[in-house]
């Protein structure tokens, strides 16, 4: 096992711990991880990503659903919609991407690179939401006087399903906004119900790899196991740790992560 192997699996815990502490975040790191250290293919990375955020994200709503911060409604309203986009994701529309996308002059874009870069550009979207300062308290005054805007949830539903279909990403830096500003959550409930979500449609999208991948069970199954670690350690640290300073400062660390991939993959 080499050095580089070493950092990937420490970074298993990483995610783990980013995910505890955020509610999100953390699976945007997992794709990276996998390719980069790992030395994965991005079409099994983004499989392999769906599996461990999603069991992770489960033993983290777990542990927030002990605490009464998931809303259930909510999650099921958001995660059937999602959990059919990603689904449909995985099993039809990633295996149609053609290996040879596009070429401009001599530079040809494989479907690798246009997963990576794809990846990165949520990645920078990622970033800009958790660098902005966004009034999350704003919902505690009026959750009991504005009606829940249930469409509007199952529609970003359909378009986060999407999403983390093709890149293998969570989308908790997407449904934890729509959560607070749509279903008038308060944040904490939203962290718990978006780990909800988030383990639910990672895990239906999972499913639809299992036809096309050939799975090594037993790498993934590891990486997971320290994943978990670091889910569990987050939940309790999220108790002494300020979570909008932690993750203005993964908005800043996504936000460079996601300038290294393109230019590593385009340059």
């Amino acid at each position: 096992m080499d050095v580089t192997e070493i950092l990937g699996y420490f970074g298993a815990v990483i995610v783990g711990l980013v995910l505890g502490l955020i509610g999100g975040g953390g699976s945007i790191l997992t794709v990276p991880i996998l390719v980069y250290l790992i030395g994965l293919n991005p079409i099994v990375a983004t499989a392999y990503s769906l599996f461990v955020v999603g069991v992770t994200s489960s033993i983290g709503a777990f542990q927030n659903f002990k605490k009464g911060r998931v809303d259930f409604k909510t999650a099921i309203i958001f995660s059937i919609p999602a959990f059919i986009a990603v689904f449909l994701t995985r099993r039809f529309l990633v295996p149609m991407i053609p290996t040879e996308v596009f070429s401009v002059g001599e530079f040809t874009v494989t479907n690798n690179i246009f997963i990576m870069v794809f990846f990165a550009i949520i990645m920078l979207m990622a970033s800009i939401s958790m660098i902005r300062n966004r009034k999350d308290k704003v919902e505690e005054s009026s959750h009991q006087n504005i009606q829940f805007n249930y469409p509007l949830i199952a529609l970003e539903g359909i378009g986060v399903g999407i999403l983390t279909g093709i890149v293998g990403a969570g989308g908790g830096f997407l449904i934890i906004p729509a959560l607070v500003i749509l279903a008038k959550l308060p944040m904490k409930t939203a962290v718990g119900t978006s780990l909800l979500i988030i383990a639910i449609k990672s895990l239906i999208g999972f499913l639809g790899d299992i036809a096309n991948l050939e799975i090594d069970w037993n790498f993934l199954l590891i990486f997971t196991f320290l994943s978990i670690i670091g889910i569990i350690i987050g939940v309790w640290l999220s108790k002494f740790i300020s979570g909008k300073k932690l993750k203005k400062g993964f908005g800043y660390f996504t936000l460079f992560m996601a300038i290294y991939i393109i230019y590593k993959e385009l340059f």
